[in-house]
């Protein structure tokens, strides 16, 4: 099996290229199905955000292009969307993974979202039944991997987010949130967590809506502080804007919900004072073309990177420190996929000792005959013991052979013992302090 990662994320493609193929929370499943169906993925799942849409397949060769699976699945000509494709394949792909669960690949480096969209994203997968073994237990090692670094290391402290980016933007726009409404249109995690941040700031009015007025009311209590947010009927979200000073949009809606039209209607309503749209949905909820009124300034994602790059000094040395440790992890994780492939000969090892012993006891049986069978239980026993301890060394032995990667030495050890040799990966140097991310294979369009 080949391990193979490619994605699309806000380094590689703009905003117009991500949204086209982003995939909601309801059809990830789906999604993940039709690419378990290609033929030549054993396992996969896809991780879906804002920020980026990569696929992650346990495949038969490396001749499966699982780029092609985003071109076809989302209608798209090869040369719209393969320029914008990185890909990864074995270790580089088990690399990237633990960089990206542990938020070093992310806008906003440190953040902390990121871990729970790829939990969430791999819960989707063992729903869907499209992971087994092989991602099951690189999937268990990256968390682990991303949690300790985060606790070992200052990466998560004065902790960011999209969201508070957002909020922090806002407040540079306008000086101060003082006696500010704001309307935040959908109720999911990230407007949870911009309403946090607005609270802080000192904002005079909360507004709440959702497609699901359930979701929405449930949001507004939650949080719920010095001000109580006031829930909106979603049909009611046009009226509700033009009150608003800034709008926080995050829906996972296929189209625009603000349209040019809506911002003229928005400033006649508020005599042209000004009017500021935050739109971190992925597809954007806010038409670009609302930025040409004279009056309304929208932001969206992109826009974001600016306000975030703020972060990346701060964090530069907590940074190098977490890269170091993924680096660290990596390799740990690749020294046990070696010592786990020396098992079929140790196993063999194991069961040919085995049958030599059993054939000794049985040509012993006779002479063991007047043994009483607590005795004779007794003496298989440690027949079994001294069979153990002799085993130990050879077994070690293979085991470092795996772990170091030197397949000579194994094949020498397993021809010697007479048991079959397994071939181990190839060891895997990994420089402490190199801190850049690995160089990115682009997918040259196929026409």
């Amino acid at each position: 099996m080949t391990l193979s990662l490619i994605g699309v994320n806000h380094k590689t493609a703009p905003l117009a290229v991500r949204e086209k193929i982003a995939i909601s929370r309801d059809a990830l499943a789906d999604t993940t199905r039709a690419l378990a169906a290609m033929e030549g993925v054993s396992e996969c799942m896809i991780v879906s955000t804002c920020n980026r849409v990569e696929i992650l397949a346990a495949v038969e060769t490396p001749s499966v292009h699982l780029a092609e699976f985003l071109s076809l699945h989302f209608g798209l000509a090869p040369e719209d969307i393969l320029p914008h494709v990185y890909e990864y394949h074995d270790q580089e792909a088990v690399r990237h993974l633990f960089r990206m669960a542990a938020s070093l690949d992310s806008m906003v480096v440190g953040e902390s979202q990121i871990l729970g969209q790829v939990k969430e994203a791999f819960a989707v997968a063992r729903t869907a039944g499209t992971v087994a073994g092989q991602l099951e237990h690189l999937l268990q090692s990256a968390f682990s991997a991303a949690k300790k670094a985060r606790t070992e290391t200052g990466i998560g402290s004065n902790s960011v987010s999209i969201a508070s980016v957002a909020v922090d933007l806002a407040r540079k726009i306008f000086g101060s949130l003082q006696g500010r409404t704001v309307f935040l249109i959908g109720a999911g995690k990230m407007s949870a967590l911009a309403a946090r941040h607005l609270l802080q700031q000192g904002v005079g009015a909360i507004l709440v809506t959702n497609r699901t007025m359930e979701r929405a009311q449930r949001m507004a209590e939650e949080i719920e502080g010095r001000i109580v947010p006031r829930v909106v009927p979603f049909e009611e979200i046009y009226e509700a804007a033009a009150g608003a000073d800034i709008v926080i949009s995050s829906t996972g809606a296929p189209h625009y919900i603000f349209t040019r039209e809506h911002g003229q209607a928005f400033l006649h309503k508020r005599r042209n004072k000004p009017m500021f749209f935050i739109d971190i949905a992925v597809p954007r909820d806010v038409d670009p073309a609302m930025n040409k009124l004279d009056g309304i300034f929208v932001y969206d994602v992109d826009d974001l990177q600016q306000v975030a790059a703020s972060h990346m000094a701060e964090r530069s040395r907590e940074a190098t420190d977490a890269e170091t440790l993924i680096a660290e992890e990596v390799e740990r994780f690749h020294q046990r996929q070696r010592t786990v492939s020396a098992a079929p000969a140790i196993v063999a090892l194991q069961q040919k000792a085995e049958e030599i012993r059993k054939g000794e006891f049985d040509r012993m049986s006779a002479r063991l005959a007047s043994l009483t069978p607590e005795q004779r239980a007794a003496v298989e026993a440690l027949t079994k013991g001294l069979v153990n301890k002799f085993l130990h060394p050879p077994m070690q032995a293979l085991k470092q052979a795996a772990r170091e990667g030197d397949q000579m030495k194994l094949e020498t050890l397993c021809e010697e013992w007479a048991v079959p040799a397994t071939p181990v990966a190839e060891k895997i140097h990994v420089e402490k302090a190199e801190t850049a991310p690995a160089s990115e294979v682009r997918v040259e369009a196929r026409r």
